[in-house]
């Protein structure tokens, strides 16, 4: 009976590098027009700007770095870097703004709270966006960026991943990819807390409580508002 071995993982260069293991584009992208999407259904005091100022933003950005870098993210560029960076600037800010005025909305019985259906949309739409804001987040500023990550993992990554801690888990050259990212920023939102991956660096320990932080104000008003509310 013959017997069937895994290929080879590819070979390394000169300088030590593999040649480039880039992540498909759309999975970053379908994320980002959905947070586009969920700006859409906030009420208007709920939103930074005019309801097409941000998603026209965030759809100008995305369409730039699709077409510097189409198909998988692979292409290292000052540029691109900076218009990814400004990307999840954009909708970092309109998450945390999001939050602030719903915080506002519920401490002073607003009417975008009054009743419980409104409540939990509105409150359910700006908790779930900032889990794609923070999610992207991490995807961006972690290693580098996408881009650097397919050419080399760092040495000292920022987020240490279960595959990273216990390399015997994973397959070889193995690349944490958006979903990662996405189940970190979701876990994180419901955990208030780790849960198998780890902050090293002061930027990703400040970034997940901030998260841990803001989903926390954002459950827990929410369900005391919802108690009064139905009671």
């Amino acid at each position: 009976m013959s017997r069937h071995h895994a290929p080879p993982p590819p070979p390394e260069t000169a300088s030590g590098d593999v040649p480039p293991l880039g992540e498909p584009r759309w999975p970053m992208a379908v994320a980002v027009v959905v947070a586009m999407v969920l700006t859409l259904l906030l009420p208007d005091s709920l939103r930074l700007a005019p309801a097409w100022v941000l998603p026209s933003v965030e759809g100008l950005l995305l369409l730039t770095m699709i077409a510097g870098d189409p198909g998988r993210i692979d292409r290292r560029s000052v540029a691109l870097r900076a218009v990814s960076i400004a990307l999840v600037c954009v909708l970092a800010l309109g998450a945390v703004w999001s939050t602030v005025q719903l915080i506002d909305d519920i401490v002073h019985a607003g009417k975008e709270t009054a009743s419980a259906a409104s409540l939990l949309q509105t409150g359910g739409t700006v908790w779930a966006g900032t889990v794609l804001a923070f999610s992207l987040l991490y995807f961006e500023l972690d290693g580098g960026g996408p881009a650097a990550r397919a050419h080399r993992m760092p040495a000292h990554p920022a987020l240490a991943f279960p595959q990273q801690l216990s390399p015997e888990l994973a397959p070889p050259l193995w690349r944490p990819r958006y979903v990662d990212y996405l189940y970190l920023g979701l876990t994180n939102a419901t955990a208030f807390s780790p849960t198998d991956v780890m902050p090293l660096v002061p930027w990703a320990k400040i970034s997940m409580a901030v998260q841990s932080l803001i989903s926390l104000l954002i459950l827990g008003l929410v369900v005391a508002r919802a108690v009064n509310v139905l009671t």
